[in-house]
């Protein structure tokens, strides 16, 4: 797996399915805003050289910022890369 460094995280983008759950093939429809996050970064580097975490964990659903990040393939996955600042909110249960 990929180690995303200071105030980076990886999210895994979500299929979007149709109700019967028929996965849409992305040739036809808009990337998805919302994944599951499944690495941090050690957090943010202040300059009193104190390190601030990301709010969100490994595991969490997300809402991101639609077209951010960067595009990133590990085993033959799909995954996104992009700064904590492009995660909107975490769907707590």
């Amino acid at each position: 797996m990929i180690k995303p460094l200071e105030n980076n995280v990886i999210v895994k983008v979500e299929e979007e399915k149709t109700t019967s759950g028929i996965v849409i093939p992305d040739s036809v429809k808009e990337k998805s805003s919302v994944g599951i996050v499944v690495a941090v970064g050690s957090g943010l580097l202040i300059q009193t050289g104190e390190r601030i975490p990301p709010e969100m964990k490994v595991g969490d659903k997300v809402f991101f910022v639609k077209g951010a990040g960067m595009e990133i393939k590990d085993k033959n996955e799909d995954y996104l890369i992009f700064t904590a600042n492009s995660i909107l909110a975490v769907l707590e249960d």
